[in-house]
């Protein structure tokens, strides 16, 4: 498939448009994603301490990521504390006397 009949989407970031390429099934994923990604953009636009789209791209890029990996580490944390709790119940299972 060329270029001119790849699928595209189109998505627009701090009032600019930008013309994606993008399977028909994950043009939904990525209008949301721009979405998101446009809303922090625009936060940090709006605040006025950042000047230049792409200095704006990076910071809401780095927000994200940022935000991303916290909450890979409070689930990875969730997780192993739902660990911990099982193997307790488990223990205490093993060690209630049977009737």
């Amino acid at each position: 498939m060329n270029d001119a009949t790849r699928p595209t989407t189109e998505i627009t970031l701090l009032g600019h448009s930008y013309i994606i390429a993008c399977p028909p099934d994950e043009q939904d994923k990525l209008e949301r994603s721009a979405r998101y990604l446009d809303r922090a953009m625009q936060g940090i636009h709006a605040r006025g301490k950042v000047l230049g789209a792409e200095r704006i791209a990076i910071m809401a890029a780095l927000n994200i990521t940022n935000d991303y990996l916290e909450a890979l580490e409070a689930q990875r944390s969730d997780e192993q504390q739902l660990s911990q709790l099982s193997k307790r119940l488990e223990q205490a299972l093993v060690d209630t006397p049977q009737r």
